[in-house]
């Protein structure tokens, strides 16, 4: 969702605060702008549209001071445009703040302000924050923060400055990430760590409702009660290098090609032949395993196709029913669990709004929450009783490729962990699964090699406006993810259906030039596939078909075959998705879309 940066300092804000905001472009957004304090007066420039547009205005009207905030908006309320931009100040343009979130009284707020004599000049939900911090303001921003948000329902993280005290940024969090990060005599708040790790890599990370007050002073932490708290430094380990392309024309690309890598270093120390498999910050008993009686694996997105996996090995290695939901849709069904259901919920970011919505559920039904997550210290790993990381690295395009397949790595060992607990599978089943999941990074790598067919397919086909995906089992469940992928950055339209289900509606869809994405990688249904996909090529489609090596049979009945590595059915997923990942990326490609920052999309959904 939406970005922020903040800082305070000796050097001018202006530049940093630019650089920080390119460093969240990833996270998506319309328009940008940055508030800074000079010589006790306040001054905002902000516009619609990428952030070169603001570096321009910036040009012609520098903005000079050490003390500033500044924003990348992604509409929520009140369409893209300079006037909903960030940041709002209030009607005397001494107050500023930027948000990150949704105020859901903000209706009701907006009524009783105007009722006040306060003016509106935007259609946001978050210009409410900066006229009811002038309300209650005497003086004291701080007391006047925290006063106002007593009075803010929804989530935020929002930054304030004022002309009135301009030695002072403040600073607080409700269910929206913030960070502080720890500079010498510099200080600086961000709604992600890559925005500040040109600068420093000693950080706080907030939890909610605790705020930060950073004046010439020094810095200060507060809980809701204005007590002073101390929390510990967080170390970022990852390289700033991490978070740029690397040579690859885009973050998209780089990030596909990182996934062998990816792939080993979510094993790293959980899979080793011979040894017990072990999750670090998973500490769960036999008996608590032996005892459930449903597991709930509950996601949005990419991380929901994830979690379709997780389903079918966790069923089929441990032997315990499971049921999968999509995150928005969870809490409204009034789910039946109890102490002996398990939940997992799956999010890269670990903040995305929905998901964090149906942990805290489940926590209140008295529910054991695992959390899969990419980011440590995130919302899902502080407040899930377990977490298991998926050591992807930062990952930058909107579209997620790596974080994907960490996550399907990560469902992997959480069913062989609950196999070994509940002795569903004797250690010699366990061993062939662990050296078969061991090789998948080579054979990752040697996908990577073997792209050409794709792009040719593409080369062929991007003019299309419709596709559709097909696969049983699981290679339905990457059907699907493939399907969301081409949508997302290319924007084909597109569907993937259960090959089965052709007959029953789909295949009416059927005709001359159709395009249709076909998956027959599981060795036990492949025959079935193929039948079928002769069902359709009879119509007039045009299939272009994944299948393991050695299966050339299938060349006969489809316009195009990719070959990929032999791997256990059951790993298939992890190996099956990287060539749909680039088929999306070069159809994106041909198609001159914007491959990192599709239109309408974030990459950390924060608001529900």
């Amino acid at each position: 969702m939406c970005g922020i940066v903040g800082y305070f300092g000796s050097k001018q804000a202006s530049p940093i605060l630019v650089e920080g905001l390119s460093k969240l472009e990833y996270r998506g957004y319309d328009s940008a702008g940055i508030a800074i304090i000079n010589e006790g007066h306040l001054k905002v420039t902000k516009c619609k549209g990428r952030l070169a547009n603001l570096e321009a205005q910036l040009l012609e009207e520098p903005l000079m001071g050490n003390v500033g905030i500044g924003h990348t908006r992604w509409a929520t309320h009140g369409k893209p445009s300079d006037e909903n931009s960030h940041p709002h100040t209030n009607e005397k343009e001494t107050i500023s703040v930027v948000h990150n979130g949704i105020i859901e009284n903000y209706i009701h707020l907006r009524e009783w302000l105007m009722s006040k004599g306060y003016k509106f000049t935007s259609e946001t939900d978050s210009e409410v924050i900066p006229h009811l911090i002038d309300f209650y303001y005497n003086g004291d921003i701080v007391d006047a923060v925290m006063k106002a948000i007593t009075k803010m329902e929804g989530s935020y993280a929002i930054a304030v400055i004022t002309s009135d005290e301009p030695d002072k940024l403040v600073a607080v969090r409700k269910d929206s990430p913030l960070i502080v990060g720890l500079g010498k005599d510099e200080f600086y708040v961000a709604s992600d760590i890559p925005a500040v790790l040109n600068h420093t890599r000693e950080v706080y990370l907030l939890e909610d409702k605790e705020f930060v007050v950073i004046s010439s002073d020094g810095i200060k932490l507060l809980d809701a009660e204005g007590e002073t708290i101390n929390k510990e430094i967080f170390h970022v380990t990852w390289d700033a290098e991490a978070a740029e392309k690397g040579g690859y024309e885009h973050f998209m690309l780089k990030e596909i090609h990182e996934q062998p890598k990816a792939i080993r270093d979510t094993m790293t120390s959980r899979i080793v032949l011979g040894e017990p498999i072990t999750l670090d910050d998973i500490n769960i008993t036999k008996e608590q395993i032996k005892n459930l009686n449903k597991i709930y694996i509950v996601a949005c997105g990419t991380a929901y196709h994830a979690g379709v996996v997780g389903k079918y090995v966790i069923e089929k290695l441990a032997r315990i029913p499971v049921e999968l939901d999509i995150a928005s849709e969870f809490k409204y069904r009034d789910p039946i669990m109890d102490k002996n259901t398990l939940m997992i919920v799956i999010s890269q970011s670990g903040e995305t709004a929905d998901t964090m919505s149906a942990l805290r559920l489940a926590k209140s039904k008295g529910a054991r929450v695992i959390a899969v997550t990419n980011v440590v210290g995130s919302a899902a790993s502080r407040e899930a009783d377990d977490v298991l990381y998926t050591w992807a690295g930062p990952e930058i395009a909107v579209a997620s490729t790596k974080a994907y397949v960490t996550q399907l790595i990560a469902m992997y060992i959480i069913a062989l962990f609950f196999a070994q607990s509940k002795e569903t599978l004797s250690n010699e089943e366990i061993e062939e699964i662990k050296i078969a999941m061991m090789e998948l990074p080579e054979k990752a790598e040697e996908v990577l090699k073997n792209k050409e067919t794709v792009q040719k397919f593409t080369a062929k086909t991007y003019m299309h406006k419709d596709m559709f995906f097909i696969g049983r089992g699981l290679d339905y469940a990457v059907a699907m993810e493939g399907s969301l992928k081409l949508k997302e950055i290319s924007y084909i339209h597109s569907d993937a259906y259960a090959a089965g289900e052709l007959k029953h509606g789909p295949i009416a869809l059927m005709e001359e030039g159709t395009i249709v994405i076909a998956l027959a990688t599981q060795e036990a249904v492949f025959d079935k596939t193929v039948s079928n996909i002769k069902e359709i090529t009879t119509r007039g489609a045009k299939v272009f078909a994944f299948a393991p090596v050695g299966h050339t049979e299938i060349e006969k009945s489809v316009f195009s075959v990719t070959y990929i590595p032999k791997v256990m059915d059951i790993l298939a997923p992890v190996i099956s998705v990287i060539p749909l990942q680039l088929l999306s990326y070069y159809m994106a490609i041909q198609k001159g879309c914007d491959v990192d920052k599709p239109r309408n999309l974030a990459k950390s959904v924060t608001v529900e």
